[in-house]
């Protein structure tokens, strides 16, 4: 059944890569992106796939090789190896074939926001938002920043963006929950040890006709912003508010002046809160059982703690420490956000099995 599924994908990666070189395909950008992306995600399966094809062969070759007495210890020795290279191929394509979460290639909207430790609390929110922006930069995502209120001596208390790219959920939801920070503040005279925290919160962007709620069940208001007075006082009414009738859950935004961007960082907020909810039903129904690896996101998880003096930075939830916070900090954040997607992969490879 394994190899089924891989040699029917390999078929459907080559009908792709054939319709993609259809004149009349070419001509339709809609169709062509359609079939682009899917081509694109199915490739790197494909390619693995390919390899694991490619080792069996010469496997099977040094297999033949065995009976050469003069041949037998060279053939031994690229055994031991192919079985190394075959083993962990095939890991890797069980964790491709897990069905990934839909929602990870979406983009998301990202708000950090300080915690406790006050204007401590601030800068550090202000080092995440670099760290953060400089992945993204990396990794070719682009943000937008919609709101931000700066701290009292630098940083911020609350900044909020817009991150779009290629399967950006699928690497930053692991962010959200509180994150810890172990230093000497700036504020500090007597070259104490303080901790502070700061959150994050990473929900992705959802359209209205992706999630099952009848319109009938949603009342739209708008408002007028407050302001700080002076020539920034929002005359017009750009805020936006949805309450979902049903359950009484309401969710706004006054973040930008643009009522359209308000509309959909409101909705997407009461999305996010409806799916909480439900995921808190569906966890006291499930108490007894074992929980997700990555958690939940929820603001009162400590997920990671940034300990300055000791240049380490730890990830609770995998028990992962590396010694490199400089590095992270300056936004090299590869080795744990692929060890969160090997641990969530993981995950449900059990969850499969069972």
């Amino acid at each position: 059944m394994f190899h089924e599924k891989l040699e029917a994908i390999l078929e459907r990666h080559h009908y792709l890569e054939e319709r993609m070189s259809d004149p009349a395909i070419v001509g339709d950008p809609e169709q062509y992106g359609k079939f682009s992306k899917e081509y694109k995600d199915l490739s790197g399966l494909v390619e693995a796939y390919k390899c694991y094809q490619r080792k069996s062969g010469e496997r099977a070759q040094a297999l033949e090789l065995l009976r050469d007495p003069d041949l037998r210890e060279m053939a031994e020795g690229e055994l031991t190896q192919l079985d190394e290279d075959l083993e962990a191929l095939d890991l890797e394509l069980k964790q491709r074939l897990v069905p990934r979460d839909p929602e990870d290639s979406k983009d998301v909207i990202f708000e950090i926001r300080s915690g406790t430790g006050g204007d401590e609390a601030s800068i550090f929110a202000g080092d995440l938002f670099r760290m953060y922006t400089r992945y993204f930069d990396a990794n070719d995502m682009q943000y937008e920043i919609l709101e931000q209120s700066e701290g009292n001596v630098g940083g911020y208390n609350r900044i909020v963006m817009e991150v779009r790219g290629d399967q950006v959920y699928g690497k930053l939801k692991f962010e959200s929950g509180a994150h810890r920070v172990q230093r000497v503040p700036k504020t500090e005279s007597q070259g104490r040890v303080h901790t502070s925290a700061a959150t994050v919160v990473v929900f992705p962007k959802m359209e209205m006709e992706e999630v099952s709620i009848n319109k009938a069940d949603l009342r739209v208001d708008t408002f007028r912003s407050s302001g700080a007075g002076g020539q920034h006082v929002n005359k017009t009414e750009s805020g936006v508010r949805f309450t979902h009738i049903p359950s009484g859950i309401v969710a706004e935004s006054m973040d930008s002046r643009s009522q359209h961007k308000n509309r959909e960082i409101a909705f997407n907020r009461l999305l996010q809160k409806l799916r909480e909810a439900h995921i808190a039903r569906y966890e006291s129904e499930i108490s007894g059982q074992r929980r997700s690896l990555v958690g939940t996101g929820d603001r009162s998880d400590k997920i990671r703690t940034y300990n300055f003096p000791q240049n380490r930075v730890t990830d609770h939830r995998i028990n992962l420490t590396l010694y490199n916070l400089d590095s992270v900090i300056n936004g090299n954040m590869d080795e744990i956000i692929q060890a969160l997607q090997v641990a969530e992969n993981a995950e449900r490879m059990k969850g499969e099995a069972e």
